[in-house]
């Protein structure tokens, strides 16, 4: 399937989620989703296989965060495939996002879209992210099912600016997983993501870290 198949489901996509995207975004976005779909059949990146599903699943549930980023610097936390970071990135220009992930074969991926789609606001790092030192603290954190919230916190909430967030996606609401939040965090809230066309449950957790008496 070409990318050009694609592109009007993503644009149609992105203004049921009220997203006005860029200029080329919109071709951006779907040439990722088939290097994603190339890819994978040698390297397993993700378990959506079929482009129409990762447009739904993956884009467009990614992009329904947007309306929560702050700030200039992003960290996506576990980026896998680049998820959320590279539509987020490409919907937003702006900003600069980095690409936090430990596993070799997704950060080969990763830097291959980064090159191919020319994205300057991008950057990939290998690393886990307990090891990653990061000079400049990041105006939001965010993660797609990457860890529990505990340890989300436990690992990323040192990169996080006291002033910034981190936004955490979840599938229904983690009651169990808020619960367990060690302390030095504030809920902010637990907000429903509506994403077009898929009728699983998708929430986005915004956390804060604790004002420092």
């Amino acid at each position: 399937m070409s990318s050009e198949r694609i592109e009007q489901p993503i644009i149609e996509g992105s203004e049921r989620l009220g997203i006005r995207l860029p200029v080329e975004a919109s071709r951006r976005l779907a040439r990722y989703l088939t290097l994603l779909e190339r890819w994978n059949r040698a390297y397993n990146l993700t378990a959506v296989r079929d482009l129409d599903a990762m447009v739904i699943r993956h884009l467009l549930d990614s992009l329904s965060i947007l309306p929560w980023l702050q700030g200039t610097r992003v960290l996506d936390v576990g980026s896998g495939a680049g998820l959320p970071g590279i539509p987020l990135a490409i919907a937003q220009p702006d900003r600069e996002f980095c690409l936090l992930d430990s596993n070799g074969k997704r950060t080969r991926f990763l830097m291959q879209v980064v090159a191919e789609l020319q994205l300057i606001n991008v950057s990939v790092v290998r690393s886990r992210v307990e090891d990653y030192p990061s000079v400049t603290l990041f105006d939001c954190v965010v993660s797609r099912a990457f860890a529990t919230l505990a340890d989300m916190v436990a690992g990323a909430g040192r990169l996080c600016a006291p002033n910034g967030r981190l936004l955490a996606m979840k599938g229904v609401f983690p009651d169990d997983e808020l619960a367990h939040l060690p302390p030095g965090y504030t809920v902010v809230g637990v907000y429903p993501l509506h994403v077009p066309h898929l009728e699983a449950e998708r929430h986005l957790v915004h956390l804060a870290p604790a004002p420092v008496s």
